[in-house]
C-alpha cells in the first residue's frame, strides 16, 4: 500500500482532533463548579405526604368501605396561605401494576374520604397517590393498604 504525503497528513490531523476531543468531552460534560442536576420534582416543589386508613380490613362483596386520609405539606413555607385544590388518587395493584380506581381533591393539610366497594371476592392491595403539580412533588402512601373482600 502506498501512502501519499496527503493521506499521512489526514491521518495525523484525525489523530490530533480525536485526542483534542477526548480531552474536551469530559470538560463539556461536567464543567468545574457546576451544580448537580435535579429533577423537576425537587427543584422548587414543596414536599407532601399522603396517608390513609381503611375503616375495615374485611368487607363482603359489594359492601362499601371508607378510606379516610390526609395530605400533609412537609415544607412549612408552602403550607401557609395555599388555597389550591390538590388531587389524590386511590390505586389498586392489578397484575403487578398500579391502576387508578378513583380520585378526589382536597386542600393541602386537609383530609379526604373515598367510599369504595368491590364486586369480586379477593384480597385487594391499595395505595394513595398524589401526582406532581406545579406547587408540589409527587407522593405515594408509605404503606400498602390491604382489604379482604368476600
Amino acid at each position: 500500500m502506498t501512502r501519499t504525503p496527503h493521506s499521512a497528513s489526514r491521518i495525523l490531523s484525525a489523530l490530533v482532533i480525536s485526542i483534542a476531543l477526548a480531552g474536551l468531552v469530559p470538560a463539556l460534560a461536567a464543567p468545574a463548579g457546576a451544580a448537580p442536576l435535579t429533577s423537576s420534582a425537587e427543584a422548587g416543589k414543596g414536599k407532601v405526604k399522603v396517608d390513609g386508613k381503611l375503616a375495615k380490613d374485611h368487607v363482603k362483596v359489594n359492601e362499601k368501605v371508607d378510606l379516610k386520609g390526609n395530605l400533609k405539606v412537609l415544607d412549612a413555607a408552602r403550607a401557609d396561605g395555599t388555597q389550591s385544590l390538590e388531587t389524590v388518587i386511590v390505586q389498586q395493584l392489578q397484575g403487578g401494576a398500579w391502576v387508578n380506581l378513583a380520585d378526589t381533591t382536597c386542600r393541602p393539610n386537609g383530609g379526604f374520604t373515598f367510599r369504595l366497594s368491590f364486586s369480586l371476592s379477593a384480597t385487594v392491595s391499595l395505595r394513595l397517590y398524589h401526582p406532581e403539580t406545579t406547587l408540589y412533588a409527587a407522593a405515594y402512601s408509605a404503606s400498602t393498604l390491604t382489604l379482604r373482600v368476600g
